[in-house]
């Protein structure tokens, strides 16, 4: 299998590292507008890796591509990779790339081949949660998202940008707008991390577990932040973000009934946003480059993978789930 990565900060090198570590995967080909950053992330990979000239797009030979570039540059490789048949596998948490992307799918299912959105740690394992917790259940009532973390510089924009946004939640049937940094709800993610307040934010979660979720009534998604993060959202970032967070979590909320009646199944996972996302990443291009999605078109991986044998690799991986009784 040949997979090319477009994108080397902190989730696309980790794919990129997953990638080549993965016996299904013969070649992995790099590309980087950093000056420098292809040699030096090629160099540590061994003989799997290669630096990439031109555009991924323009590949004779590839079998899936990996967008790890920063939020909203997405959408015009991906549309001529899903012209040309290619699978893509994309990072973006963006919320109107992620509806570039979506809107890809009549194309990409008109040519036999599978776009993976939001594929990283949240949206991405996130999705996977959702769809295990679900499965648990009878009826899908509300499901409730809330990250903690972010991966690279990039990511950290990302985050400090959401928060000055508009929040998405979707509720009984239709797409309501809430301000960002609005709704405080106090969360519990799993240890070391522990409670911190979460608040709305402009996050694409929605726009993927709404299609994936027939009849669900409601999906919010919210994000950790301190106030300083709320009173400067709609400012520049005051210092420039460091090369990789630390620690972050996820934790997926999903309420319905099942044989004993109402039930709550929570969710949730610890790890660097930048580790997680990459490997979520890296193992969604190897089940799509070797024709293993569960279909063609584009969506979030809670339709578009086996999810229990996903997860399952992702703990050998060591990305593992923690579950709250």
């Amino acid at each position: 299998m040949h997979v090319a990565v477009v994108g080397l900060g902190a989730v696309g090198t980790r794919a990129a590292r997953q990638l080549a570590s993965t016996d299904e995967v013969d070649r992995v080909t790099l590309f980087e507008t950093q000056d420098g950053r292809v040699a030096e992330v090629s160099s540590s990979l061994g003989a799997k890796a290669r630096a990439g000239s031109g555009a991924a797009q323009d590949l004779a030979d590839v079998d899936v591509v990996v967008l790890a570039t920063p939020c909203g540059t997405h959408a015009g490789p991906a549309a001529a990779l899903v012209g040309r048949g290619i699978p893509v596998v994309s990072t973006s948490d963006d919320v109107d790339e992620v509806r570039a992307l979506l809107d890809l799918g009549p194309e990409a299912e008109a040519r036999g081949t599978s776009v993976a959105v939001g594929a990283a740690f949240s949206p991405g394992l996130t999705c996977l949660l959702a769809r295990l917790a679900a499965d648990r259940l009878d009826q899908v009532d509300e499901i409730h998202v809330a990250r903690l973390g972010t991966g690279g510089p990039a990511c950290a924009r990302q985050h400090h940008g959401s928060l000055g946004g508009v929040a998405l939640d979707w509720r009984d049937g239709g797409w309501q707008r809430r301000a960002a940094g609005s709704g405080r709800e106090l969360s519990w993610f799993p240890d070391p991390i522990g409670a911190a307040d979460c608040y709305r934010a402009a996050l694409p979660d929605a726009l993927l577990l709404v299609p994936a979720f027939t009849g669900v009534g409601r999906v919010t998604a919210r994000l950790a932040a301190t106030r300083r993060d709320r009173l400067t959202a709609r400012l520049p970032m005051l210092r420039p973000p460091h090369p990789e967070g630390g620690l972050g979590a996820v934790r997926v909320e999903v309420r319905g009934r099942g044989r004993d009646g109402i039930s709550v199944e929570i969710l949730g996972a610890m790890d660097r946003p930048g580790i997680a996302g990459g490997a979520v990443a890296a193992l969604a291009a190897v089940e799509l480059g070797a024709g293993r999605a569960t279909h063609a078109g584009a969506s979030g991986l809670a339709t578009l993978v086996e999810v229990k044998p996903f997860l399952r690799e992702l703990a050998r991986r060591g990305v593992k789930v923690a579950e709250f009784g």
